[in-house]
């Protein structure tokens, strides 16, 4: 065989067998003796032939987005937390450790999910108000108890009631507003 066969020149010029039959079918490819195609001289009548405006372009490089640094930055936390080992910032991440840092992300979601279904989490708005409103209660109660027990207190002391009463709510509301310094951060 001197030249190439239908095949051979139809990946040699990028297109489809098919399209150099029809090529060769209308007389535009130049055939040796033995039937097959010289490529050099078939280039060639084919560039004197071919309208540029109607060919193929080159194929661009398909433009890739640049992914976020936060992105990249969830992805080497996610794979830390995993115990595999994370790209360096800046550095860039494989198509594998975001694929497995995705993998990771979704089983992690996915427990989480199992474990709310199961009853073992909570809503975080309703666990802060049931908090805030055993605290509320709780508070209520002391600033009302020494009203309630001040009688009491003045009886056995043999003391005047008003003024065991007054004492002792300026003790329970100096101790309330200590108690109240902490804040609890869910």
């Amino acid at each position: 065989m001197q030249g190439m066969s239908e095949r051979q020149y139809a990946a040699h010029v990028g297109l489809s067998r098919g399209a150099i039959q029809k090529a060769k079918a209308a007389g535009r490819l130049v055939m040796n003796e033995d039937g097959s195609i010289d490529a050099a001289a078939s280039d060639r009548l084919r560039a004197e032939a071919t309208d540029p405006s109607k060919t193929r372009k080159a194929p661009k490089e398909p433009k890739l987005k640049p992914v976020p640094e936060a992105a990249v930055s969830a992805v080497g936390d996610t794979l830390r937390e995993q115990g595999m080992a994370a790209p360096v910032t800046g550095g860039g991440t494989t198509f594998l450790q975001a694929k497995t840092a995705h993998e990771v992300l979704k089983a992690q979601e996915r427990r989480i999910r199992l474990a709310k279904l199961k009853g073992e989490l909570v809503d975080r708005d309703r666990a802060t108000a049931l908090v805030f409103r055993l605290a509320r209660e709780e508070r209520d109660a002391w600033v009302n108890w020494p009203a309630r027990v001040a009688a009491l207190m003045a009886a056995e002391l043999e003391t005047e009631t008003a003024a065991m009463q007054k004492v002792l709510e300026a003790h329970v509301r100096a101790h309330l507003e200590e108690l109240a310094q902490p804040r609890i951060a869910l």
